[in-house]
Order: structure tokens, then C-alpha cells, then sequence
């Protein structure tokens, strides 16, 4: 198994990229705390998930909260004895254009993609360090990357945050055997998506301008993430993984 041993933490781990990412690891030996602020979906989840011997907890995690975070954190510590791996995998998406975006709407969606990275990334580092070392992997986006006109100015600039982040992170530690990567998603199948991949002129949009010709599923990020948790990327650190269908590669 390959997180036989290691005691994972993922944000937003009630559905989605998230949910898979936490199956997944516990079906590869890890123990896994799922956090999010949808609690019935989260716990849910967790009985799902462990019912085939797994061991994994539910907490709810406001990612804007230093309060949530430091629970999370000891939750992980205190059942399980340490903390090996943090996905930072919440998020939320925006739309309109820069003149439509509200102050509200820029703080809500930076707080959450943004700050809620920042602030798992802060709590994680001193019990990764008592560990003797860790991987921490931060969602962004291909939209991190690149613009796009038809996605709101937030998101894309939040998810740009988060790749210098992790790069900063990722010099900062390293000496200390704290791994930080960032993962780069394309269009992905999942709630998040829905409403706008139902609508057919926004799909043929998508689809147009990914080489491969479909939206992602979340187990094509979460085999991604698996890597960067696993012992098989010792030496990455401060990259990037884009998981995108080819879309930055026009």
C-alpha cells in the first residue's frame, strides 16, 4: 500500500475531488480526516468509506477559521498520533467580469481558495515537523496558470495565489523534509461543475479547448494527489502537476 502508515487530512473532503481523494487513501493504508462544513455529507461519507476496515473521521472545517484549523489539526494528532499529509483541496468557483465582481464576492472567494490554504498549510507545518517530515498538496487550477475570459477574475486569481504559495512553502521547508506541490486541474465532473456543464453552450466552450475531448473525473486528479503524498515523490517540491486534458499545452 502506498500510504501504508501515514495519517492524511483533506479540506473539502465531503464530495467531489475530495471524497475520491479520501477514499482513495484509505484503500492505499492511510488514515484519513475528512474535513468540510458540510457536516451531513462529511459524515456520511466517512461511514461510506470506512465501512471496509478503513479508519476515518469527520470534523467540521470552516477553511477561513484559524479556530476550525487548529481542531482539524488536533483531531488528526490526538486520534491518530500524528500528521503525514494535508490536501488542500476547498475551494469554491466565481463568474462575471471584473466590473460585476463585488468587493464581497472578491473576499469571499480569496478567503476561501486562498487564505484557507495559507492557514492549513500554517497549522500543518509544526506536527509535520515533530513527524520528521510531510507532503502538503494545494488544489488550484489550470485557470492558475492562464486567464479566461468566461471565469470570474477571483477564482482565477485566487488559484494563481496558490501556486506561488506552495512555491514559497516549498523553499521555506524543504530542509525540513516538507513536501509542497500544487496541483493544476482542468474542467472536472464534479458538484462544483454541474450547474455550468449543463448548460450547452458552456460545455461546447469547455470542450473546445481541451485536447482530449472530455471533462476530467475525480479519480484522474486523485491518482495525481496519491503520487504527491507517497513516498514515490521524495524528491518533488515546489512543482506543478497539471491535470488538465492538454488545455495549457495549446
Amino acid at each position: 500500500m502506498r500510504l501504508q502508515g501515514k495519517v492524511a487530512l483533506i479540506s473539502g473532503g465531503s464530495r467531489g475531488m475530495g471524497a475520491f481523494e479520501a477514499d482513495l487513501f484509505l484503500k492505499e493504508g492511510a488514515k484519513v480526516v475528512v474535513g468540510d462544513v458540510r457536516e451531513d455529507e462529511g459524515r456520511s461519507l466517512v461511514q461510506s468509506i470506512a465501512g471496509d476496515g478503513g479508519d476515518a473521521v469527520f470534523v467540521r472545517l470552516d477553511v477561513t477559521s484559524e479556530e476550525d484549523w487548529q481542531a482539524a489539526v488536533n483531531e488528526a494528532v490526538s486520534r491518530y498520533g500524528k500528521l503525514d499529509i494535508l490536501v488542500n483541496n476547498a475551494g469554491v468557483s466565481a463568474r462575471g467580469s471584473i466590473e460585476e465582481t463585488t468587493v464581497e464576492d472578491w473576499d469571499r472567494v480569496m478567503n476561501i481558495n486562498a487564505k484557507g490554504v495559507f492557514l492549513g498549510t500554517r497549522y500543518a507545518i509544526p506536527e509535520m515537523r515533530k513527524a520528521g517530515g510531510g507532503s502538503i498538496i494545494n488544489i488550484s487550477s489550470q485557470l492558475g496558470l492562464v486567464g479566461m475570459k468566461e471565469s470570474g477574475a477571483p477564482y482565477q486569481s485566487s488559484k494563481g495565489a496558490v501556486r506561488l504559495f506552495t512555491k514559497s512553502a516549498a523553499i521555506q521547508y524543504a530542509s525540513e523534509g516538507i513536501r509542497v506541490n500544487s496541483v493544476h486541474p482542468g474542467p472536472i465532473a464534479t458538484p462544483m461543475t454541474e450547474a455550468r456543464r449543463s448548460d450547452p453552450a458552456v460545455r461546447e466552450v469547455m470542450l473546445s479547448r481541451i485536447p482530449l475531448g472530455r471533462y476530467g473525473e475525480s479519480e484522474d486528479v486523485a491518482y495525481g494527489v496519491l503520487y504527491l503524498a507517497s513516498d514515490e515523490s521524495s524528491f518533488v517540491t515546489g512543482s506543478e502537476l497539471v491535470i488538465d486534458g492538454g488545455w495549457t499545452a495549446q
